[in-house]
């Protein structure tokens, strides 16, 4: 097992080489635990190789992504793509615990928290400038509370594994922990995170303590919500994280849409926190499954259709909302790739946000980074927070209308606690769609949007517009069938 995880530090470090001056490594053969621990290049090669299986679920191709899992579960996204039947069984809700979605998941998440946890353990014990050395860990800790809270909202009662683990460990094939367990690491993690000197933003794309209070202020959120459920004193810690991020004055939203699919914007103003891609070098490969299947518009060979917006989703924002318009969040046509004189009807909405033109139009390589933390989503999360402990207010409306105002709506007033609050979460419908947000919003509240009579409804019981029912096994996705079979400790969850 040691062996195994320095293996995978030793694939990432080699994957990362070049990315960027923070992701930059000398080549780190011929190393052991026993003698690698032992400068300040090995602490920041250590560190660097946690960000690495964040980029997994993203690889896309005729198969599908792992990261389209949370938007077809959400019932707003519609796919050409035949083959990829991991995408099929969540949107029509036959999945199984043989998704290769979830397993992608399950198995580089925990690679991320391993190579977090090795780091943890071992930074602390060389010899470097202790203000490095704080930072770093501070990194470290961000991102393995990153993981665990994806995770433990994903599965459920998940493994709670802190420490490096050998053939030897009594902890090689842990039992579930307590959902609360696993939350109270995350907000320990992220505690010690926003103490260890990291600025409030790092243009290279590294941990920074924007990205750290943002974290925290949507974990307490989420905790104050299901299946926590702890309610007012959660909220306002959400807001009092939240309210930290808009009074630093560090970041802002962008003026224009165009800048969310803009290489030259990523990691900074409204970015907060990435993953990190460089073309050439590590491009951004979902570029392949946001355009429409064979429709000859792409300088890419692999058109694969793999995951659009639903007609009825687009056709449910507001009337005049900029978002929906051609060319803002959803392209309808594009130019042939033979002829940028010809249009080409695509025959869907398809996703425009994500969009890189330079690299769909030239050189199929994109530079472009995807989102984790927008500021968007930072005032709105203050917003909710705020309302359900206060009600709406000056401070809430302001940062509600901020993000209604970039889509040309009318601002939000006179409005009681129950309207504002269902404003607000239309609002994240809207603005955060096809970021892999939607999913996680949709259990924390037990709520779904009707995209037809634009109310929002109960989670169980809330039919899709093409068809297909809500029960209370797609509150959780399926542990992977290997996984179980690795580790007997493991519990299914209910109905799969």
């Amino acid at each position: 097992m040691k062996k195994l995880i320095f293996l995978y530090i030793i694939i990432a470090m080699f994957g990362l080489a070049g990315c960027s001056d923070f992701l930059s490594e000398s080549d780190p053969s011929n190393f052991t635990e026993e003698n690698y621990f032992t400068k300040p290049a090995h602490a920041h090669s250590s560190v660097n190789a946690i960000y690495a299986s964040m980029r997994e679920p993203m690889n896309s191709g005729f198969g599908g992504g792992a990261w389209m899992m949370t938007e077809f579960a959400t019932g707003l996204a519609a796919t050409d793509l035949g083959q990829a039947v991991n995408s099929y069984f969540v949107r029509d809700l036959n999945n199984t615990s043989d998704n290769g979605y979830g397993l992608t998941y399950w198995q580089s998440y925990y690679q991320g928290i391993a190579n977090a946890n090795l780091s943890i353990v071992k930074v602390p014990g060389i010899t470097m400038d202790d203000q490095e050395k704080q930072k770093l860990l501070g990194e470290a800790y961000f991102l393995r509370a990153w993981y665990y809270f994806n995770l433990v909202r994903m599965f459920g009662n998940i493994p709670l594994v802190t420490s490096p683990v050998s053939l030897q460990s009594d902890n090689l094939r842990p039992s579930p922990a307590d959902v609360q367990d696993v939350y109270d690491l995350i907000v320990s993690d992220l505690e010690k995170s926003e103490n260890s000197g990291l600025p409030w933003f790092d243009p290279s794309g590294r941990v920074s303590l924007g990205a750290v209070k943002s974290l925290l202020a949507k974990v307490y959120l989420t905790m104050a919500g299901y299946p926590l459920q702890k309610g007012n004193e959660y909220y306002n810690l959400a807001a009092q994280k939240a309210q930290e991020v808009i009074n630093s004055g560090e970041f802002q939203l962008f003026d224009d849409y165009d800048d969310l699919h803009d290489p030259s914007m990523k990691n900074i103003e409204e970015n907060i926190f990435m993953i990190q891609f460089k073309t050439q070098i590590l491009p951004s490969n979902w570029q392949v499954a946001i355009i429409p299947y064979n429709k000859n518009i792409s300088q890419y060979s692999a058109e694969t259709g793999g995951i659009y917006a639903t007609q009825a989703f687009v056709e449910s924002f507001e009337p005049g909302d900029l978002r929906a318009k051609e060319d803002e969040f959803f392209f309808t046509e594009f130019t042939h790739q033979d002829d940028r004189s010809l249009e080409v009807d695509l025959g869907g909405y398809f996703i425009y946000k994500h969009f890189d033109i330079v690299a769909q139009t030239s050189s199929a390589n994109s530079d472009l980074n995807w989102p984790l933390i927008r500021y968007a989503d930072v005032l709105l999360i203050y917003a909710e927070a705020s309302n359900e402990v206060n009600g709406p207010n000056e401070v809430a409306y302001g940062a509600v209308n901020a993000v209604r105002s970039r889509a040309e709506l009318p601002e939000l007033s006179n409005l009681s606690k129950e309207e504002f609050r269902e404003a607000v979460w239309k609002e994240r419908w809207y603005e955060l769609c096809y970021e892999n947000k939607t999913w996680f919003d949709m259990v924390r509240l037990r709520k779904a949007l009707n995209v037809e009579t634009g109310e929002f409804e109960e989670y169980v019981g809330h039919t899709f517009s093409y068809g297909p029912t809500l029960k209370e096994r797609e509150l959780l996705f399926p542990i992977p069938t290997a996984e179980i079979l690795n580790n007997s400790n493991l519990i299914q969850n209910n109905g799969y």
